[in-house]
């Protein structure tokens, strides 16, 4: 076994130290969105240092090719919901000549008004106005404070972007295979001292499926219950036994709202119960016009392991790729289906679903319970992925 010591990169403030920002970046990415492709890669990165990323918390994500593309935030409301609101750094009167104190932790959090005081926060902050509901990147107004990379990506304080586009491209070229890449960024404000990029780690990026886990080809097409060319994610699952869907036959656009209730209580019960689901409905799942879908938020649906989204009967809906929920999807590794009229690879066996015998039902929504699990594929690679009905997955 060997062990790397590094000098970590940061700068003191009173009794705390830690980067600018940090995060991590990979060259290959199973959640894209338009006009991104999966090869471009993305990047999460947050304020202070890089345990935020790391440990799942709210970060900032974008596509290092296009990096003004926020895609995952669909208006000021869900920037506030799920912005950052605090950051981790080292804390100094923790340590000492000896070691540190055991009572205390090495690493603490810290509101991000702190970072405002200790001026970090003006390379990665904007400020929301309330008076006319728009964020503005900067400090200089007042207003509340979220963290969005503004300064850095859209005004270009910093080539963030443009330097992680070119360590995953030479890493990918060099190991052979996609990589993940470990940063952090020091803004010096010490005049004569340049801003320092620090490159922590480069690793393969590691997929813990073997290529033929995942292929999604060859399956007898009365044991397919759902079949996409347009998925996001990457993995098998093979614990689902229930099923959440919205009776196609049934649904009228006018009731929307009155579906979101129903699938929202069918999702409160299978959580309370620990028993994760598979979710299919019609139109786009947290649409904001309940015309052109079910307007859900991500509460009522967070217990759906995977989910399909089909077009209406009546009427064609450019597919929505999860990027309601694309914060949420992507940080659960959530498979996200959509079925559409112009993809001539998707199906989804809808006389098979409403033939079933429903464990509990609404007006709109049914229950599903099977004995046999469901198989679900995702290969992010490739884009597709399949479900396969509960019996064809007897004895797998």
């Amino acid at each position: 076994m060997a062990v790397i010591v590094q000098k970590m990169l940061g700068t003191a403030h009173g009794d705390r130290f830690y980067p600018d920002f940090a995060g991590v970046a990979k060259s290959y990415n199973f959640y894209p969105l338009p006009p991104a492709t999966a090869d471009d890669g993305i990047v999460s990165v947050a304020l202070g240092l890089g345990k935020m990323v790391v440990d799942g918390g709210n970060t900032i994500r974008f596509c290092p090719r296009y990096p003004m593309e926020l895609t995952q935030y669909s208006g000021a409301e869900q920037l506030l919901d799920i912005s950052q609101r605090d950051f981790f750094a080292l804390a100094l009167d923790a340590v000492s000549d000896f070691g540190y104190d055991t009572h205390d932790a090495l690493v603490r959090r810290f509101p991000i008004s702190v970072a405002e005081e200790d001026g970090t926060l003006h390379a990665v902050g904007s400020t929301y106005s309330a008076d006319n509901d728009a964020i503005t990147d900067g400090l200089s107004r007042s207003g509340v404070r979220v963290v969005t990379f503004g300064p850095v990506l859209r005004q270009k304080l910093f080539p963030l972007a443009q330097i992680l586009e070119l360590l995953t491209d030479m890493g990918t070229w060099g190991m052979g295979t996609p990589v993940e890449i470990e940063f952090a960024v020091r803004m010096s404000r010490v005049p004569g001292h340049p801003r320092e990029f620090a490159l922590l780690q480069m690793r393969p990026l590691v997929v813990h499926r073997e290529p033929d886990e995942l292929d999604v080809r060859g399956f007898d097409p009365a044991t397919v219950l759902c079949q996409s060319s347009q998925v996001l994610g990457h993995g098998l699952m093979e614990d689902i036994h229930d099923i959440v869907v919205v009776d196609y036959h049934a649904f009228d656009r006018s009731m929307s709202r009155t579906v979101a209730q129903e699938v929202s209580a069918f999702n409160a019960r299978l959580i309370g119960e620990h028993r994760p689901y598979l979710l299919i409905g019609v139109g786009r799942w947290g649409s904001l016009d309940p015309w052109l879908g079910i307007p859900v938020t991500w509460e009522q649906i967070a217990g759906a392991r995977a989910i399909v989204e089909t077009g209406f009967k009546e009427l064609s809906v450019a597919p929505s790729q999860g990027s309601h929920f694309f914060q949420n999807i992507t940080s659960f590794m959530v498979g996200y289906f959509t079925v559409g009229a112009d993809d001539q690879e998707s199906r989804l066996d809808w006389d098979w679903l409403l033939n079933q015998p429903a464990l509990e039902r609404t007006k709109l929504t049914r229950l599903l319970r099977f004995d046999n699990h469901l198989t679900i594929k995702i290969n992010g690679h490739q884009g597709k992925g399949i479900i396969l009905k509960p019996e064809a997955s007897r004895g797998r």
